[in-house]
């Protein structure tokens, strides 16, 4: 399915009414969500075979999000009824030239006396229910209140992302705020602040760094999903609760006024949200003019995005110190990155080979890796491409490239829920090493005398001290942070005032990654696998 098209879309509001009521009925708990219980037994009523659900389960959970919501489940009705009519059951049904408005619901065996004996018994219990209830938002939405409890039941999870929460509130939570894991890495809960971003119907970043000739914004700009066109300042955008953007206010007032949110009606802007950085200039003037840490600014961003797109221009490959200071930043985000070298089409061919050589030349030598990164080559702008300097040829490999770079936007809100685990179990693992750094820092300390001596020292070899818990805990050195970094924060802190080790916290994440995550990717897999 195509980003900015959906079944609901192409669904007439007739049917549209009594999918809303099968799916009322079919959401037993009513929160919202069809679960894999809930669908089981529902798809059932079609006389499908296991293998044909299984398939449209996972074409409707194209998200791995463990749950169908209400576009979802419309999405694996009709694909029920195409199937019914004879289709092969496959991705490519979306784009094929069926009729979806005109598209008929599924036969659903018995689902008409089911739905007229909850009719009767809903008005037997309520007179004034009139059976049109719209989804309920699901009860996790509240979990991070400060009136919630710390406690949450498994009758409550009923979604990947609502178990990640939990096991986050319940077992990682606790190791991170004991070691202060939120004032070395990132802030609390930076996952979930963006949560009500990332796995709604909005669900990515994508973060470009465009270096180029001509003048560029000064500014952040962050593009997302509104009722209208309007722009929200910054100092706004940061306090407001429903925007995942209040860990910005650390960088300060300078900051949040080069930084903006514009809001537009757009089916793509449903699906995925683009951040748009200011041009990287060269030169030490411009670097020392900026009023804000860019760089922090970027890694920030960085790493609450789903894909970032490094912007270059065939005129001007030269990386900058501020840049490379930018690229350096990223690191730990390597499987993000890709490159784009825009304006292809104003060098001929001989040029453009010599322009992608020394582009991948210079990245190669800020990179630092063994890997070659993606770069996508083209025109990507809503001109014709020149073709007097490539001709035929050319052409059809510019076209080639934008369908590579778009499909791997398409990718994004399909890979979110695993781009969530896959950060969540990255944050897990930098807090057990966190945690093991402190605690060693902790102890070395003495408990009388010399105590300033000391830690300065420790500073100073801080290195050596990371050697020192990676031997003993026989941890990858690939995982411990920045030391330059680490350094510049441990100076603000009296070392004798941290926690000492504290093996059941440490033992409590390693089981949550050993077995409570597994868990509950099998509990939220296809139902009929």
């Amino acid at each position: 399915m195509e980003i900015g098209t959906g079944p609901i879309g192409s669904c007439s509001k007739d049917h549209q009414k009594i999918y809303l009521e099968w799916f009322n009925y079919a959401d037993s708990d009513g929160d919202g969500r069809i679960t894999g219980n809930d669908a089981t037994k529902f798809f059932a009523l079609s006389n499908l075979s296991r293998q044909d659900l299984k398939q449209v389960w996972a074409i409707a959970d194209a998200k791995r999000q463990g749950y169908l919501g209400y576009r979802e489940f419309i999405a694996a009705m009709q694909l029920i009824s195409l199937v019914q009519d004879g289709h092969q059951v496959t991705h490519d049904l979306w784009n094929s030239d069926v009729d979806f408005q005109n598209l008929k619901p599924p036969a659903m065996e018995g689902l008409d006396k089911l739905l007229a004996n909850k009719r009767h018994s809903s008005k037997t219990s309520d007179p004034n229910l009139n059976g049109s209830l719209q989804p309920q938002p699901s009860p996790s939405a509240n979990w991070f209140s400060s009136k919630s409890s710390k406690k949450i039941s498994m009758s409550s999870v009923t979604s990947i992302i609502d178990g990640l929460k939990r096991l986050y509130i319940q077992k990682l939570k606790p190791l991170e705020v004991t070691y202060r894991f939120n004032d070395f890495v990132s802030p609390l809960l930076f996952l979930w602040h963006l949560q009500k971003l990332l796995c709604g119907n909005s669900s990515n970043f994508i973060l470009g760094a465009h270096i180029g000739p001509e003048p560029t914004t000064d500014r952040f700009v962050v593009v997302m999903s509104g009722v209208d066109d309007r722009s929200i300042p910054g100092n706004t955008v940061a306090v407001q609760a429903d925007m995942p953007f209040s860990g910005l206010t650390t960088f300060g007032t300078a900051f949040l006024s080069k930084f903006e949110c514009s809001q537009m009606p757009h089916s793509l802007l449903e699906h995925i949200t683009l951040v748009d950085t200011p041009g990287v200039l060269s030169g030490e003037k411009q670097r020392t003019q900026r009023a804000y840490d860019f760089t922090g600014v970027t890694s920030w961003f960085a790493a609450k995005c789903d894909l970032i797109l490094l912007l270059f221009d065939p005129h001007k490959l030269d990386i900058s110190d501020e840049f490379k200071r930018v690229i350096t930043s990223l690191r730990g985000h390597d499987d993000k990155i890709r490159v784009v070298l825009n304006k292809a089409d104003q060098v001929d061919t001989q040029q453009l080979m010599r322009v992608y050589g020394a582009l991948m030349w210079s990245l190669g030598k800020v990179l630092n890796t063994p890997e070659v990164v993606r770069v996508y080559i083209g025109s990507f702008n809503d001109k014709p491409v020149n073709e007097s300097a490539f001709g035929p040829l050319g052409k059809e490999l510019f076209e080639k490239e934008q369908d590579d770079l778009l499909s791997d936007l398409k990718d994004i809100p399909k890979k979110a829920c695993d781009r969530r685990i896959n950060e969540f179990v990255k944050r897990a693992r930098a807090a057990k090493i966190h945690a093991y750094i402190i605690s060693h820092l902790r102890k070395e300390m003495p408990a009388m005398m010399g105590k300033a001596k000391t830690q300065q020292k420790l500073i100073d070899n801080l290195a050596e001290e990371f050697g020192k818990v990676q031997k003993e805990f026989h941890l990858p050195p690939g995982d411990f942070p920045n030391v330059e970094h680490f350094k510049e924060i441990l100076s603000g802190y009296s070392f004798d005032k941290f926690e000492k080790l504290k093996p059941k916290m440490i033992q409590v994440v390693d089981d949550m990654l050993g077995y409570d995550i597994p868990d509950l990717l099998k509990n939220f897999r296809n139902p009929y696998d």
